[in-house]
């Protein structure tokens, strides 16, 4: 008997008005194994230098807000000052990291990436770049808004306002982050 043709793929949004307890676990599968193979290729560079994905997170953030206060960063990470420090203080040591007083608060500590800190911040987005290149690019736009708003709804109140003020820095005209903007 001849093979039938694979039926055509249900459009995105299946089961919207009927979110099955199913299509909510798909949802969390879809992200767990993004989020697997998004880091992998940044985790084997971090790996290579004895630190992991808490470090990443200091040097993307330091590197996209340069100057950013010690208390912004937690308050982006959602982390105490204690574990903020156990990994700050290292890569401080290391020489990726570098830390000065505040311009007119010097109890505040600034913190931004040293010439070694940058590259090694570059070659992670790097590894990470070609990721969403070829998803944005296999998804297409529309698809891409859509994400963007997924994840957008993802976010409590303080990711958003922190996100758009990030978003609000990439824009034309660049507008300094709202974290920023007092230091």
């Amino acid at each position: 008997m001849p093979e039938r043709p694979a039926p055509p793929p249900l459009p995105a949004g299946r089961n919207l008005l009927f979110l099955r307890e199913e299509e909510l676990r798909l949802a969390q599968d879809l992200l767990y194994f993004g989020y697997r193979d998004f880091t992998a290729g940044a985790d084997r560079i971090l790996e290579g230098h004895g630190m992991g994905r808490a470090h990443h997170r200091v040097l993307h953030f330091v590197g996209r807000a340069p100057g950013i206060r010690v208390g912004d960063l937690l308050a982006i990470l959602g982390i105490t000052k204690q574990s903020l420090g156990r990994v700050l203080q290292p890569m401080i040591e290391s020489g990726l990291v570098a830390q000065a007083p505040g311009r007119a608060d010097k109890r505040q500590r600034l913190l931004s990436l040293t010439p070694a800190g940058e590259a090694l911040e570059r070659q992670l987005f790097a590894a990470q770049r070609e990721w969403v290149l070829r998803a944005y690019r296999e998804a297409g736009p529309q698809a891409v808004e859509g994400f963007r708003q997924v994840m957008r709804a993802l976010m409590g109140p303080e990711a958003r306002r922190q996100f758009e003020g990030l978003e609000r820095e990439a824009a034309p005209g660049r507008a300094q982050p709202a974290f920023l903007r007092s230091a």
